[in-house]
């Protein structure tokens, strides 16, 4: 391996390449016209244009990053998370090319891709699944029998892909066949794939995930767990390691089922293994990841590894370090990742805008990987990921005490972001306490949790007010007042801008 195409944009391309940087190998950024400034292309050794157009014809384009391949000479291909990141036909065409994959085998993510394909392998493997039904049919009678068969509430769930995509909660009948049509709406728009199926929601679970690695060798190990419970949207904002929820037995039984999960499908390379624990401790099978997962940073910062690294020596050949086989890793500490998004704090709706000013929060113990910087334009058409902090400190009460100064330090205007949400968080009782669940961030009032902020439209009024000329009705030799009413000015002042 001597020259790496990372096959995809914003903060995990910066972080891939500078990995790959202090491994001595070369760097190839691809990017699509409007990124040709954009971080992740200047921390790579050169890049290839991707051409102009939607994310379908460049990012997510197999044929434009092949060719991307070929004219840079690059030898292997890491597709970071996202985009093409878990898709076996393009991980395919790149070892059809002659060129080394970077991720797991295709096989693998076949049989891991589809959830429905996942959880069969699973159940016949041991691995505890969460109460479910195969494909669905369109038939309204059908559907109606088999979602009294699982039991509401439920989750209506796309069979492909992730994050929250194509996923939609039911609690009575009458919403199901509303519920079912948009999901198969949204799966088809972001997977290619409309296949849907019902998921028993079980209430009051937390979602903890297990980092696996495995070698060519055939071996496979966990790397411990990461708790994911801190959501909006099904989407993840505020992980940590270790959990709170976990007793060692309970860890070290759910750390022999992911790896058994793993084992099961052959699998090398990075993955996560997901779960749902109950709140009696018993622990469901939800999905597998088979790639680097976006919080694997706090993994690294606890276990002093870099998973990145790993992912290039095992695809080159190697096998698992000797002290990850013999099970020598202990987690030190405790660390948190908060996940900065570009988006409304109060409906989560992404935004856009030019970051005009951006400070990130620094020291002991604190670190942020992203893929902008100030001057940076953010659009809507791609993942509203800003940036991640990662803190760490010697237990969990530090930790969440450096995290909220992080997080009151961090200056990032113009965009709107979800840093009140983050702040709210930390603050909240239950997710000092370590006893939180999914349903944390739906509990936190909207005012409560735009309240970190003013709003941006207060905020210009403010400033339009100073600029103002004197009122008409401002007496001879009297000191000038504003304008009674800034919103009537005629500045030219725009919202968006």
């Amino acid at each position: 391996m001597r020259r790496l195409l990372i096959a995809n944009r914003g903060e995990i391309a910066v972080r891939v390449a500078r990995t790959a940087r202090e491994m001595g190998l070369e760097t190839v950024a691809v990017h699509a016209a409007g990124d040709a400034r954009a971080l992740h292309v200047r921390a790579a050794d050169r890049s290839v244009s991707l051409g102009d157009g939607p994310p379908a014809e460049t990012y997510l384009s197999s044929a434009r990053l092949l060719a991307a391949a070929r004219e840079s000479g690059a030898d292997a291909v890491h597709p970071g998370y996202g985009f093409l990141s878990e898709n076996a036909a393009f991980a395919r065409a790149v070892a059809g090319e002659g060129l080394t994959w970077v991720g797991p085998p295709p096989a693998a993510m076949e049989e891991m891709g589809g959830k429905l394909r996942a959880r069969a392998r699973m159940q016949q493997a041991g691995v505890p699944v969460v109460p479910g039904s195969a494909a669905l049919s369109g038939d309204a009678r059908a559907l109606a029998a088999e979602a009294e068969r699982v039991g509401y509430p439920l989750l209506v769930k796309a069979s492909a892909g992730g994050g929250g995509k194509g996923m939609a909660r039911v609690d009575r009948p009458e919403h199901l066949a509303a519920a079912v049509e948009e999901a198969r709406r949204l799966a088809e728009a972001a997977f290619g794939d409309g296949t849907v199926y019902f998921e028993r929601l079980l209430d009051g679970c937390r979602h903890v995930e297990f980092q696996v690695f495995g070698d060519g060798a055939g071996r496979v190990v966990h790397l411990f767990e990461r708790e994911c419970s801190v959501q909006r949207r099904h989407q993840k904002i505020v992980e940590e390691t270790p959990s709170a929820a976990l007793t060692d037995e309970r860890r070290e039984a759910m750390g022999r089922a992911a790896v058994a999960a793993a084992r099961a499908v052959g699998y090398v390379g990075a993955g996560t293994v997901e779960f749902l624990v109950a709140p009696d401790g018993n622990f469901h099978f939800l999905e597998m990841n088979t790639r680097l997962q976006v919080e694997h940073a706090i993994t690294e910062e606890t276990l002093g590894v870099d998973l990145v690294r790993a992912q290039l020596e095992v695809a080159a050949g190697a096998t698992l370090p000797e002290a990850w086989r013999d099970g020598r890793l202990t987690p030190r500490g405790h660390a948190i990742e908060l996940r900065l998004y570009a988006e409304d704090p109060v409906d989560f709706l992404p935004r856009a805008g030019r970051i005009v000013a951006w400070r990130a929060p620094e020291g002991p113990g604190i670190r942020v990987d992203t893929g902008v910087e100030e001057g940076s334009v953010v659009g809507v058409e791609y993942d509203p990921l800003l940036a991640k902090l990662i803190v760490r400190a010697e237990n969990r009460p530090a930790a969440i005490a450096r995290a909220r100064r992080a997080v009151a330090e961090w200056i990032v205007l113009g965009v709107e972001t979800n840093l009140s949400v983050l702040a709210r968080v930390l603050e909240a009782p239950e997710f000092q306490s370590g006893r939180y669940a999914t349903d944390l961030v739906e509990k936190l009032s909207p005012a409560g949790v735009a309240g970190g902020a003013p709003d941006a439209a207060w905020i210009a009024a403010a400033f339009a007010e100073a600029e103002l000329p004197p009122a008409k009705d401002t007496p001879a030799g009297a000191p000038a007042t504003a304008a009674a009413d800034p919103w009537e000015a005629l500045t030219g002042w725009r919202p968006g801008r």
